[in-house]
């Protein structure tokens, strides 16, 4: 069967995107996930996201969104900016639209356009609660610079829950990382039950980071929204960004832009671009 899909990136994190407005969620959606992601052998992505009808009455579409090894996640931040590009782009009745409001497994996100493909997300409040990870092994919370032993070596790591788990921790040379072989052992970690996404942080001062991820479900990626807002998140909570303070974020594929609020609530920006429309061939 052919199956149209068009692909899209946000600093280089990228998906394959469906329109499941008129067809619904798919049943084979996790093994076409699996099928469809594999670089070199197939189109090539992080992994599959679904862009179906709202659930939610003020709502212009729903995101679900499934990994490269066809487990599904609640939230991706530079995932959901490009399903509001998406709108824009194939929906007439959107095309104007500057606020977007987009159903997902962890909430209804409202999304701003800020002009040339870039759109700022609402992300929500985030928490350091061990049970909103869940963490397990590491006391209820809050999670801010807490010990936990990998590969034998103790961190201070600042758990952050963004609708999706997150483990921070710092790093004096990121670029130089051999992420692949930490990586895993934060992600299958027993602390965390459901597995977790881990941020190598490098602080060049309070409103600049550099940053690298290892996303559960997808390995290292070249961006992670999500991962991103739960870092700076952390370093607030850690007393070396601001609130209400723009920070910039430099990742493999790109900058964000992240600005955590007096109340708790995050704001990333970034940009949304499609890449090209396709067809692929899968197994009937």
């Amino acid at each position: 069967m052919e199956l149209a899909f068009t692909k899209m990136q946000g600093c280089a994190n990228d998906y394959i995107y469906l329109d499941c407005r008129k067809t619904g969620l798919p049943l084979q959606i996790a093994e076409w996930a699996r099928q469809l992601s594999r670089r070199h052998f197939s189109v090539g992505a992080d992994g599959i996201i679904c862009i179906c009808t709202p659930q939610s009455s003020t709502a212009h579409a729903t995101m679900r969104m499934f990994n490269a090894d066809g487990s599904e996640g609640k939230m991706c931040g530079n995932g959901i900016r490009c399903v509001a590009q998406w709108l824009h782009e194939h929906v007439p009745v959107l095309a104007g639209e500057k606020v977007l409001r987009v159903d997902t497994l962890s909430g209804l996100k409202t999304l701003h356009y800020k002009g040339n493909d870039c759109w700022q997300v609402e992300m929500g409040c985030y928490s350091t609660k061990a049970a909103d990870l869940p963490a397990v092994n590491m006391g209820e919370g809050p999670l801010v610079k807490a010990p936990i032993t990998v590969q034998g070596r103790e961190y201070q790591a600042s758990c952050i829950s963004v609708g999706n788990p997150h483990c921070v921790v710092h790093c004096e040379d990121v670029p130089g990382l051999e992420i692949e072989k930490i990586g895993p052992a934060f992600e299958k970690h027993e602390n965390f039950p459901e597995g977790v996404n881990t941020e190598f942080v490098q602080v060049v001062d309070e409103t600049h980071l550099i940053m690298r991820v290892w996303e559960r479900g997808s390995g290292e990626t070249y961006a992670c929204g999500t991962g991103t807002c739960a870092t700076v998140a952390a370093m607030v909570e850690e007393g070396i960004c601001q609130r209400e303070t723009d920070v910039q974020v430099q990742l493999l594929g790109g900058v964000l832009t992240i600005r955590v609020c007096a109340d708790g609530s995050v704001l990333m920006t970034g940009p949304a671009k499609t890449v090209y429309e396709g067809k692929a061939i899968l197994p009937e």
